[in-house]
């Protein structure tokens, strides 16, 4: 399926006081990724909110390998695990500058009417876009 990389540089404020990134930040830089993701498809997130489509987050699971800390460069690999139905479920590897491994995930979320909140099929022009 398709896959983007998302380049990060860790800012001092997303790091704790043991000096290493602090876990609730990941979300965060999974949520970049995946928005670069579906704009390099070429669609916009803003366009979809605007269209009446939220796309919430059902499930995030992320496992740490190793730390990172300030002023690190990641790069982020996100990739889609299977054509988006109702679902859409992405998996993402987090590296360090080194090359490294640092951290797992994968996050599903829901496409929804944001007038009912509701859950709704995938817009087709994604479907369109995942097959060109």
């Amino acid at each position: 399926m398709k896959s983007h990389e998302t380049f990060v540089k860790v800012r001092y404020a997303e790091t704790d006081q043991m000096g290493v990134v602090h876990h609730g930040n990941y979300p965060q830089y999974l949520e970049i990724a995946r928005i670069e993701w579906l704009g390099s498809l070429g669609v916009s997130y803003k366009s979809m909110e605007e269209e009446g489509i939220m796309l919430p987050v059902f499930e995030l699971n992320l496992k740490y390998h190793k730390p990172i800390t300030f002023d690190e460069n990641l790069k982020i690999e996100t990739r889609l695990r299977e054509t988006p139905n109702v679902k859409i479920i992405f998996d993402y590897v987090i590296y360090n500058e080194s090359g490294e491994k640092v951290t797992s995930a994968t996050s599903i979320l829901v496409f929804m009417d944001s007038k009912t909140r509701r859950p709704i099929r995938c817009p087709e022009y994604i479907h369109e876009r995942l097959n060109n």
